[in-house]
């Protein structure tokens, strides 16, 4: 099983579960105001150790939209494959919203194809 840590604390979870949902089971409010679905980059995360390669194309869009590529990933869109260590840049408490957002679901959405960054950039290439 993966472990994934944030601030010292870490939890190991079933290989392929979602980031976000494994940074809940460690009692952290992350936020994911549109309930998963790459829409609003809430959920966005420091990768500090164990970056995975590949995006999904919905990730890649909205982080490169966001001006947050090569700055953050979104937890609502990675799978945890391997060990992680995360630092969390959005929650409820740094906010000072109501709630975390809508029920995040364990599977990835609205596409779950990963690429690698070379094919997402060759689509449409910055600039």
């Amino acid at each position: 099983m993966p472990t994934i840590t944030v601030d010292g604390r870490s939890v190991d979870v079933e290989h392929g579960s979602k980031l976000v949902l494994a940074i809940e089971a460690l009692g952290i409010d992350i936020g994911h105001r549109c309930g998963g679905k790459a829409r609003c980059t809430t959920c966005r995360v420091d990768v500090v150790a164990g970056e995975p390669e590949t995006f999904t194309r919905a990730e890649y869009r909205k982080l490169r939209e966001a001006g947050l590529l090569d700055e953050a990933r979104l937890s609502c869109q990675l799978l945890v494959e391997h060990d992680m260590t995360v630092k969390v840049l959005k929650t409820l408490q740094s906010e000072g919203w109501a709630d975390t957002g809508p029920a995040v679901a364990p599977e990835l959405t609205p596409e779950p194809q990963r690429f690698g960054r070379d094919a997402l950039e060759a689509e449409t290439p910055l600039g």
